[in-house]
């Protein structure tokens, strides 16, 4: 098989979903090329050719021709849009300065229409042609690269038609409103981008950072390298991904994870780039570029997600390629078989089949679904929230089971101490002894024992500090003899264990803890239970899952005790003590009872993930979770996974109110013009309207939040 070499670009003038198939069909026609994929929404193009063809050249040349702007992608990196600092107000764009010239034609027409009617036609026709030669222009390179049924043909079509029986003024005015509404579809086109370029207006153009001489000196944010320190007073907001050297501070993490109560954050923490410092002065060692900090990486995912088309665009996308032909013979028929057939007057039944073809144009129908997963994509990722592409969302609301992992995904993925047992001395100085012994592992228990006890100044000398291998660690505190535990290697010396504490030693163990005993001399005196406890939203999660009509499972290789607590305390069903190949059958079986999501870390699941008809990966920062998964939950937050089917439902509810818009408008219009009610300038409202309220229909999204 071929090698193929994969480019990606940036469009400019790319403003609905016509455009889009118009530049994919004709890059599609050049030799070599193995796939396109585009999206009006984000602006962006990627094309798949044979490695060595060395096609590059001809794509721009071909995207050019046809009338648009192109760049490469690493022209106009994802942490910079190419939309940003370059997009000029729309008053002073070529198209939108067209719009105005034809306007002030048409009011110049009007005016000399009024003082001089025997020039009125040929006025009106002047002032339609400043607007109609670039749109016949534009149809005409899009019918020579492949796409003949464009807007722009229908339009070209029904103005000359006009014209020519006669309505050189209703001509101009829809040619006019035609340009008028490329304007407001260019406008909601650049909010609907403007949300993502949002993300990238939150990390600060500079940093302080230090110097080899101690000193801090102000860098673009754009200079910093992995390894640097920079210092965040405090109210600013940091400018790369990284991890705190030294201070502590509470950090508003809103714009990047939509958590509204700041996070307090210490030495070891890691920070993202654009989150705001609270009170304390920090300092930050920079772990990612600005290329790939996580805004970045945010952006350039959703820009790529938004050229994976979901099935119901594919679906619309098709349809339309058989509508418009259809729309067309249509109009051919309206205008000449009353004609022929009962003999009406053939200017009134040519104009209402001139009408036909602007009411039938496809614009606002094609747009109804991508404008709308394209809000929802950026709304999502702004929470956190990232899938892979329209199919994804659109599957999310339709799952009917979600399998979780347990470890790390439904718990915080280590033990923390969960109960202190005290027979022989006070719940302080067992912990304080245990401290004692535990200081300077990095064993999870050891952390966790360390994490409780948070006075770590007070710990006593450690003498012959040992680790027993598998069994714990002795050695001597305040001169005496200590061991810390399990409870085998505790008791193994005939030291007993007081009956009260041995029963709840066994209620601890069947609630799935870890059990050590710590021994002074030869007295017993206390036990310390840790557990990988589950996340402090997993149970509100799962309730809104069930509450969503979505049954959830819990897959865990742990034990049956240890699953059967966790499962129990978030009230779902299990299946215990599974290896990876058990998960990927058990998704497997599931889903003969319905669509199955899989939540998981991406990496051991990675085989459960693959098979479920949604995998989504939780905690999803990392590469290899996002190549694995279909969607990923950025922060780690079990509710989120609720928040995704929410998403998903909300904007398939939108889909669905856009193409009754578009529809309906469609349906009335064409009514009201073979009735003789409305003509040809209110026929052109029918798209361009519609186009412009389905746009707006579907940026609701980007205020999106999760009900419930």
């Amino acid at each position: 098989m071929a090698q193929l070499q994969t480019e990606r670009y940036r469009i400019e003038g790319m403003d609905c979903a016509g455009c889009a198939r118009k530049i994919d069909t004709a890059i599609r026609r050049l030799p070599g090329i193995a796939d396109v994929s585009v999206s009006s929404t984000a602006g962006t193009m990627t094309v798949s050719y044979s490695s060595g063809r060395n096609l590059d050249a001809q794509v721009m040349e071909r995207t050019r021709w046809l009338g648009y702007g192109i760049e490469h992608a690493e022209d106009a990196p994802a942490h910079k849009p190419a939309h940003t600092g370059k997009e000029q107000p729309w008053w002073r764009q070529k198209r939108n300065r067209l719009t105005i010239a034809s306007g002030l034609a048409l009011a110049l027409a009007f005016v000399t229409g009024q003082l001089a009617p025997q020039f009125g036609t040929a006025i009106y026709a002047l002032a339609m042609s400043i607007g109609l030669v670039p749109v016949a222009k534009r149809a005409l390179t899009g019918a020579l690269a492949g796409s003949p049924f464009t807007i722009e043909m229908l339009m070209s079509i029904a103005a000359i038609g006009a014209l020519i029986i006669g309505a050189a003024e209703e001509a101009a005015v829809v040619v006019f409103l035609f340009l008028v509404g490329e304007l407001l579809e260019g406008v909601a086109a650049g909010r609907a981008r403007a949300s993502i370029r949002g993300l990238a207006k939150l990390v600060p153009d500079t940093a302080q950072r230090e110097q080899s001489d101690g000193r801090t000196g102000i860098v673009a944010a754009e200079e910093l390298a992995r390894g640097d320190t920079i210092q965040v007073r405090p109210g600013d907001r940091i400018a790369a991904d990284g991890e705190i050297i030294s201070g502590n501070s509470s950090i508003n993490e809103a714009p990047v994870t939509g958590e509204s109560v700041p996070k307090n954050r210490k030495a070891g923490d890691h920070v993202y780039a654009g989150t705001v410092n609270g009170e304390g002065l920090l300092r930050v060692r920079v772990t990612n570029t600005a290329e790939d900090n996580t805004i970045s990486r945010i952006i350039r995912l959703v820009e790529e997600a938004q050229e994976r088309k979901a099935p119901t665009e594919r679906f619309i996308d098709r349809f339309s390629r058989y509508y418009t032909p259809f729309i067309l013979l249509l109009a051919l028929l309206v205008a000449v078989l009353p004609p022929l057939v009962a003999g009406a007057g053939w200017s009134e039944w040519i104009y209402k089949g001139l009408a036909i073809l602007l009411i039938g144009c496809p614009c606002a129908l094609v747009i109804s679904t991508p404008a709308a997963i394209a809000a929802s994509l950026s709304a999502g990722a702004r929470r956190g929230l990232l899938l892979k592409g329209g199919a994804a969302l659109e599957v999310a609301g339709s799952l009917d089971l979600i399998a979780f992992d347990k470890t790390g995904t439904l718990t915080q993925g280590r033990p923390v101490v969960t109960d202190v047992l005290s027979v022989g001395a006070p719940e302080a100085e067992i912990m304080r002894l245990a401290a004692a012994l535990e200081q300077g592992s990095s064993h999870p228990l050891a952390l966790a024992i360390m994490e409780r006890f948070d006075t770590p100044d007070d710990l006593p000398a450690v003498d012959g500090s040992r680790a027993v291998s598998g069994k714990g660690v002795a050695g001597r505190v305040d001169g005496q003899d200590v061991f810390f535990g399990s409870r085998s290697a505790a008791l193994s010396d005939g030291t007993s264990l007081p009956d009260d504490l041995a029963q709840k030693v066994e209620h601890l163990y069947e609630q799935g803890k870890t059990v050590s005993l710590l021994r002074r001399n030869d007295e017993i005196l206390g036990a310390i239970a840790m557990r990988d406890e589950p996340r402090s939203d997993a149970a509100r999660g799962i309730a809104l899952l069930r509450a969503a009509g979505i049954h959830p499972v819990m897959l865990t290789g742990d034990n049956t005790a240890t699953a059967a607590a966790i499962a129990g305390a978030l009230g779902m069903d299990f299946r215990a003590e599974l290896l990876p190949q058990d998960k990927s059958r058990i998704v497997s079986e599931l889903q003969r009872e319905g669509r199955v999501g899989k939540v998981g870390d991406g990496i051991n699941d990675a085989p459960a993930l693959a098979t479920a008809d949604l995998g989504i990966a939780m905690g999803g920062g990392t590469d290899v979770a996002l190549e694995t998964a279909d969607a990923a939950i950025l922060h780690g937050r079990v509710g989120d996974v609720a928040a995704l089917v929410d998403l998903s439902r909300k904007t398939m509810r939108n889909i669905w109110q856009n193409i009754a818009i578009a529809l309906g408008l469609k349906v009335l219009f064409f009514a009201t013009t073979i009735l003789g009610i409305t003509g040809l300038w209110p026929a052109i409202l029918a798209d361009t309207g519609a186009t412009v309220f389905v746009t707006l229909n579907a940026m609701r999204l980007l205020a999106w939040r999760q009900t419930a």
